[in-house]
């Protein structure tokens, strides 16, 4: 729900939604812990992120000469609402065209070729960003001919001159958005759902190891900050988080990125499968005298990261949270069950001849057919749905999967 309530939001023209400061700091960290010439050099766009409020723009201005980077390009999406309502330290501009009840207009692009302490204060700070702006010494702060949609000719000249993106683009265009920045050989770290993963032009992409998730725990929602002042009372209890009294919409979001980080480089440790059978901490897993096997996949059902068998050399399905401990060099990826990722683990049969039932013995209307290509097996849990056919034989669908396989050591 949370999730549903981010993407929706973000459809809706007046309303914005601001990653934390902690956040971009906390993964921007992480690949210079990796690598400490990451960014050294190089150009980095933020192009859906309004320089006023935006908090990547902060964090890169700020952080300008401590990461070496050669220039920071910044366009906002569109014109802002609320401008001058989060960073709050730019002001009036005279360049800016006006209208009533508006601080600004029109979209905007910042172009930062290098910041010091222009006002001898003796500290760096986004006092010092706006002087120089504004003084137009060697940086450039002009309003774009259009709207700043990342597709117009005006951000994609942008692009092209870029090295590495880094922002928040908008959950609905997220495809679009991907698929351009692939089309111009970009580097990036960006933010969008966790059910981005199954998109059938994202999967690809991650199964061939060009783009796989940031270093943030798929564990920890992300906080978003919203411009409008949000009634807890009037959203579901998952969308929600207040923090020191302040009301912060809760979302399910993760970044991907093609910057590699040592996270992904670090083996994940398991037990053997018989080790898991006596001693897994899932019930699911143990005291069976097995694993289970999938009806119409020949692979075996691990339901949790930790319980993936060490010694076993066969395909196994895992839920897509694997992807937050994935090291490509321990597994290889071979698909997924969404429709059209899994031609190497093709599925075995169909189920169109089967309808689904709810727990109270209630048809719902829906035909087997509706579980074809997902990960089937065998029985009644007693929890969800289920698919029965005229013998009388029941399966259930597990949730995602994704397909996966020890790495072969040559």
């Amino acid at each position: 729900m949370a999730n549903n309530n981010l993407t929706n939001a973000k459809r809706v023209k007046n309303d914005e939604f601001y990653t934390q400061y902690g956040d971009i700091q906390k993964e921007i960290e992480a690949y210079l812990d990796y690598n400490p010439d990451v960014f050294r050099d190089k150009v980095v766009y933020c192009n859906c992120d309004d320089p006023f409020e935006s908090n990547f723009f902060r964090y890169f201005a700020l952080n300008f000469n401590k990461l070496g980077l050669k220039q920071l390009i910044t366009t906002s999406y569109k014109p802002s609402p609320i401008a001058n309502t989060q960073l709050g330290l730019f002001g009036d501009d005279k360049t800016l065209t006006k209208s009533k009840g508006r601080p600004k207009i029109n979209a905007n692009k910042f172009i930062i070729n290098e910041v010091h302490d222009i006002d001898g204060d003796g500290e760096f700070n986004l006092k010092d960003v706006a002087k120089q702006l504004k003084a137009n010494k060697n940086n450039e702060w002009t309003p774009l001919d259009g709207d700043g949609d990342f597709r117009s000719d005006e951000c994609i000249n942008l692009l092209k001159q870029s090295d590495i993106v880094i922002t928040n683009p908008p959950f609905s265009l997220f495809r679009e958005y991907v698929k351009q920045l692939f089309d111009y050989d970009k580097k990036f770290v960006i933010i969008s759902n966790k059910n981005a993963i199954t998109y059938k032009e994202i999967f690809p992409l991650i199964k061939s190891n060009r783009m796989w998730v940031g270093t943030t725990s798929f564990n920890k929602d992300m906080l978003f900050i919203s411009p409008e002042k949000v009634d807890p009372a009037n959203k579901p209890k998952t969308a929600t988080r207040t923090v020191d009294g302040v009301v912060y919409l809760r979302s399910p979001s993760i970044w991907f990125t093609n910057l590699d980080h040592g996270r992904r480089h670090q083996p994940l440790p398991l037990m053997t499968m018989g080790d898991n059978l006596k001693y897994s901490k899932h019930k699911e897993i143990k005291g069976k005298r097995k694993y289970d096997k999938y009806d119409n996949y020949d692979a075996i059902e691990v339901p949790f990261t930790d319980a993936i068998p060490s010694d076993y050399d066969g395909v196994m399905g895992v839920p897509i949270s694997f992807l937050d401990k994935y090291n490509p060099d321990q597994f290889e990826i071979l698909g997924a069950t969404q429709r059209g990722c899994h031609d190497e683990v093709p599925d075995t049969k169909k189920y169109d001849d089967y309808w689904e039932v709810r727990q109270n013995g209630k048809k719902t209307g829906s035909s087997g057919g509706k579980t074809n290509e997902n990960a089937n097996l065998v029985g009644n849990d007693g929890k969800k749905n289920y698919f029965i056919n005229n013998e009388g034989r029941i399966i259930q669908s597990a949730y995602q999967r994704i397909f996966i396989r020890h790495k072969k050591i040559i």
